[in-house]
């Protein structure tokens, strides 16, 4: 797989194209639907269907669009994030207005090519995206370079959040991490350096 990282938005997300050489899956496309669609094309492919990470306004902005350009392509989200669609406190108009929840919506699951891994703690439904055979892992706002996500937000829970990071700091140390905002990092490094990470 190939990904390429889009930075998007007000809010920075790291909005990552996945591509086959066939399709492209945009993980996280939080706004610029236009820009997204442009950067798979220039990649050859089309934008096949959306992996979402987690549900937060600045994640999933650009949703609407997308489907509008591409079809009714499948959005999976976890099952728990779901209720995040549409709902009056996870929106910031003018630039991130309501989301209503998507049609041909289908629970985080395990595809050939990458592995759903429930990462709650900055939502409930918290999903990592894990690319076995690349060697690449898309944490959302669970797990940044030298940072965690936040868990103050409605649904938040440190203590769901301490468990994820254990579960992907088991990860092969040369992971490379591509997370939600800010630079890439590796699971090596955030193990011998994070400060929220207790080896």
């Amino acid at each position: 797989m190939k990904f390429v990282v889009l930075q998007v938005g007000s809010y920075g997300v790291n909005c990552t194209l996945a591509t086959d050489g066939e399709s492209a899956w945009a993980v996280d496309p939080g706004a610029e639907a236009e820009r997204i669609v442009e950067a798979a094309r220039s990649e050859g492919v089309r934008v096949a269907g959306i992996l979402l990470t987690h549900a937060h306004f600045d994640h999933i902005g650009a949703i609407p669009a997308l489907k509008q350009i591409c079809g009714d392509i499948p959005v999976y989200v976890h099952p728990a994030d779901t209720p995040m669609f549409g709902h009056p406190f996870n929106m910031l108009p003018p630039e991130y207005p309501s989301v209503p929840k998507p049609s041909n919506i289908l629970p985080a699951c395990d595809f050939p090519f990458a592995e759903a891994i429930e990462t709650p703690g900055h939502t409930p439904g918290g999903v990592s995206w894990y690319f076995k055979d690349d060697g690449v892992l898309l944490s959302g706002d669970t797990l940044f370079a030298g940072s965690v996500g936040r868990t103050d937000f409605p649904g938040g829970s440190m203590t769901r959040l301490v468990d994820s990071l254990s579960r992907l700091v088991a990860l092969p140390p040369e992971t490379k991490v591509i997370p939600g905002h800010g630079p890439s990092t590796t699971i090596g490094r955030e193990k011998s350096s994070n400060p929220y990470i207790v080896a």
